[in-house]
């Protein structure tokens, strides 16, 4: 296939979207320059555009499919759901299923809210820590993505020199974000544990909860040392803040998600992307006398009162609970094989070129870098513009060969990948190095 081709389907579909919808999408990760392409159809790893080009899918929605397109059980089990309702003013034993094996899994979760997306997952997340503890403030890693929300986009954009010393700036990430919100949002360094430290003392009182992402791919793939979320977890016990992990991402690590594979054990965790089985979700777990912040008091009224039209809607509970049980632990170790498959091909094919180069990530994640920066801070982390640049074009020609990847080539595998899948990236990923 040729990409960019403006005589496309798919150039004349962004046309026509332009006139109704800014930007042409909904949805700016999508966005690709000169045009996004427009799919037709898809099952398993495979994805077909309007052109009837092909592509392997290595992005899977970004991360939220399990088992790629189409997966035969989820299929079947909305299939059976939609005939019997859809969204309905009544709760479902849809919702009480999915919620039972979503706890059976996870010693963490001793009760579990669901919500629509991620997005909504951190912020009911960070809502409820403000409400159990009284406390207003909330402390992040500075350049953690987590969703679509005023306090969780603080210092999304930071670069290295959007620092006071070692204290990382809080800097708005949308136009127009008040000034009050910055004021409440504390970033902390990532990894590094005695600035971290430092910072966290001086605003303990006023910390409802530390927030982490346990494979943040903002920072490409790069999880935390052992060290530094040992020492996490040891402020949020001396200071009583509670310790939040956004697992809506790094779920998928394992049967007991991020924090089974990493050994620790958070206070209240926010979920998305995976457990919907490729519909609308976002969930929020945790302890019982946290998450009985949403249970009505004496007075009636819950300290958050939490609504959603489609929470908890029967046909994602269903789509879920069928992708998730499909899913034991050895399925897991299976997929978390074929990811290191996947790393160990690129580092030789980086190898083998002769470049800076590696590939990081865990279980079925992974990011190509074309740097050999130690990956274990937020200076060296962080993606040059030389680098930026490269990666943008190396991305075109994936595409271009049938390779569909995230804009900051970090992707993921499903059920459906294959060892001839594997192979075909890193043929191309060779190639379009070399182009």
């Amino acid at each position: 296939m040729e990409y960019p081709n403006l005589n496309s389907q798919s150039a004349a579909l962004y046309r026509r979207a332009q006139q109704v919808l800014p930007d042409g999408n909904s949805r700016t990760t999508i966005a690709l320059k000169p045009y996004p392409i427009y799919l037709d159809e898809a099952s398993g790893a495979e994805v077909i555009d309007v052109d009837g080009n092909r592509y392997i899918d290595f992005n899977n929605n970004y991360t939220s499919l399990l088992h790629g397109h189409c997966f035969e059980p989820v299929r079947k089990a909305v299939d059976a759901q939609i005939t019997k309702a859809t969204a309905c003013s009544f709760t479902t034993e849809a919702e009480i299923e999915l919620a039972e094996l979503l706890c059976d899994r996870v010693e963490s979760f001793k009760k579990i809210r669901f919500c629509n997306s991620g997005s909504e997952a951190v912020m009911n997340m960070l809502k409820a820590a403000r409400a159990f503890t009284g406390k207003p403030k909330v402390a992040k890693i500075e350049g953690l993505y987590h969703g679509s929300y005023d306090f969780a986009e603080v210092s999304l954009k930071n670069r290295p020199e959007d620092r006071e010393g070692l204290v990382p700036r809080s800097t708005p990430y949308s136009f127009g974000t008040p000034n009050s919100v910055l004021r409440e949002v504390i970033p902390l360094p990532f990894n590094e544990s005695d600035a971290t430290e430092t910072i966290v003392q001086q605003h303990a009182d006023s910390l409802a909860c530390i927030m982490i992402d346990l494979m943040p791919q903002t920072l490409s793939m790069s999880s935390p040392s052992k060290e530094y979320l040992a020492t996490l977890a040891r402020l949020s016990k001396q200071y009583q803040i509670l310790l939040a992990f956004d697992e809506v991402i790094s779920f998928r690590l394992g049967f007991s998600g991020g924090q089974g594979m990493f050994g620790l054990k958070p206070d209240i965790t926010s979920l998305g992307k995976i457990i919907g089985g490729g519909f609308p979700v976002g969930a929020i777990a945790g302890r019982a006398d946290i998450m009985s912040v949403f249970e009505p008091g004496d007075g009636g009224t819950a300290r958050l009162p939490h609504g959603g039209t489609f929470n908890g809607n029967p046909i994602t509970m269903a789509a879920g609970k069928a992708a998730m049980s499909a899913m034991d632990t050895r399925k897991f170790d299976q997929l978390n094989a074929m990811g290191d498959k996947l790393r160990q091909q690129v580092t030789s094919t980086l190898n083998d070129l002769n470049i800076f180069g590696q590939v990081i990530g865990k279980g079925s994640l992974f990011a190509v870098r074309f740097h050999n920066r130690p990956m274990d801070n937020f200076t060296d982390i962080v993606v040059k513009e030389d680098e930026r640049v490269f990666m943008e074009k190396l991305r075109n020609y994936l595409i271009g060969n049938g390779i569909w990847i995230g804009g900051n080539m970090a992707g993921c595998l499903s059920t459906a990948t294959t060892q001839d899948h594997i192979d075909l990236f890193c043929e191309s990923l060779s190639d379009g190095i070399r182009a």
